[in-house]
């Protein structure tokens, strides 16, 4: 794999062009967007609700119900980045955080790695937003997290996929 020219910087990515070559030996320009990665947090409270973020979406125009989550800092260990996203877009600071699993949000076209973390021993405090975003939290029963998931109401891949983890890794536990 060759690495190209760079089409596009922005604030959070940048596009580049990447050149495959095949088994054949034929050369395939793709267009991959890079992204330093990302953190998914699943906050479970001392009486089992989750807490989620209701949170306006540009690129979908919408408001979607989903765990916190941001994008890791330069340099920053996903931890790190996961206590902040917590702190900043639900006021909760978790006196544990434990790392889940990993995955790759849409490797067809983005680099993107994100790293989900469960985060308990939950102490409420204030919210730090950054300038210009929409999110407000919203407090569930586990059980009805999945069922909004099932009629079609939480339809963000990364919460759909850190709900179903833990309830497969409760589920093995019993």
């Amino acid at each position: 794999m060759k690495h190209g020219d760079t089409l596009f910087t922005g604030y959070r990515f940048h596009i580049q062009r990447a050149i495959q070559t095949t088994a054949d030996g034929v050369e395939h320009p793709r267009d991959v967007i890079r992204h330093p990665g990302a953190v998914a947090i699943l906050p479970i409270l001392d009486d089992g609700r989750i807490c989620f973020v209701k949170n306006y979406r540009v690129a979908v125009e919408e408001t979607l119900v989903e765990l916190p989550a941001g994008t890791l800092e330069e340099n920053e260990p996903p931890e790190t980045t996961a206590g902040r996203e917590l702190a900043e877009e639900t006021g909760y600071r978790a006196g544990k955080i434990q790392h889940l699993t990993e995955f790759y949000m849409s490797p067809g076209i983005l680099g993107e790695k994100m790293y989900l973390f469960l985060a308990t021993e939950l102490q409420a405090g204030e919210m730090s937003l950054e300038p210009g975003e929409e999110i407000q939290t919203m407090l569930l029963d586990p059980q009805e997290a999945l069922e909004m998931v099932r009629d079609g109401r939480i339809h963000d891949a990364k919460t759909i996929l850190g709900l179903l983890y833990y309830e497969t890794l409760r589920a093995a536990e019993e």
